[in-house]
């Protein structure tokens, strides 16, 4: 693994793990080197190192376990499902979501519990609505939210799926931040968190429904227009 040099340090951090991982230095399931000895064959900061493995991690290439460290999860082009998945339409994006988010929305209801509601009412709160600030900082909050939703169904595969999709997902939320499409508001949120409280599977389908319903009409639109 060559030392990095170029301005970009995080970027070309990636794409030089990412190279070790698709030329197999490591197998599948092997752990890599801690983050001391990644900063120092890189000669970049451990900052540098954790945001490579973060995005590495979303890519579906490697796995974090917390305690134990990092391992490959994959040493084929792992990203070749998300690059696809962010070719989609809009629209195609947003229903394949919502397909997530009813069916986690649903299994929360039954599986619920005061804490899992309490949670979500607190990242609602720190969400906040978008006042035109940090774009990327509200997608990052928005995104907690909407995945702390799936990890409450306690449905692993559905949690991966998630995980591996958020950079399409976080594309789904930034789109709604512009003049076409309308972003789903705190109301609109909260039904969900209500309808989650009272256990009741099919309201929590409902409130997701009508939460994207605005969403997906602005779509439809776009394209009969």
């Amino acid at each position: 693994m060559r030392a990095l040099s170029k301005t970009n340090l995080a970027d070309e951090a990636i794409e030089a793990i990412r190279g070790d991982i698709l030329g197999k230095r490591w197998a599948v399931g092997e752990k890599l080197p801690n983050e001391a000895s990644l900063s120092a064959m890189l000669s970049v900061s451990r900052g540098t190192v954790r945001e490579a493995v973060r995005v590495l991690v979303s890519q579906g290439y490697l796995e974090t376990r917390q305690g134990s460290g990092t391992y490959v999860r994959a040493t084929s082009d792992a990203g070749r499902p998300l690059t696809m998945a962010r070719r989609a339409s809009l629209r195609d994006q947003f229903e394949a979501r919502l397909a997530l988010d009813v069916e986690a929305a649903r299994l929360t209801a039954i599986r619920k519990t005061p804490e899992i509601v309490a949670g979500l009412r607190r990242l609602l709160a720190e969400r906040g609505n978008y006042d035109g600030g940090n774009q990327a900082a509200f997608i990052e909050r928005d995104l907690a939210f909407h995945k702390a939703v799936i990890a409450a169904s306690g449905n692993r595969a559905m949690i991966e799926i998630y995980d591996f999709f958020s950079a399409s997902i976080a594309d789904t939320i930034a789109a709604t931040l512009g003049k076409d499409i309308p972003e789903p508001d705190m109301q609109a949120h909260a039904e969900i968190v209500d309808a989650i409280e009272t256990g009741d599977p099919d309201k929590a389908d409902a409130a997701v429904r009508r939460f994207m319903a605005p969403v997906l009409a602005a779509l439809e639109r776009m394209i009969l227009s």
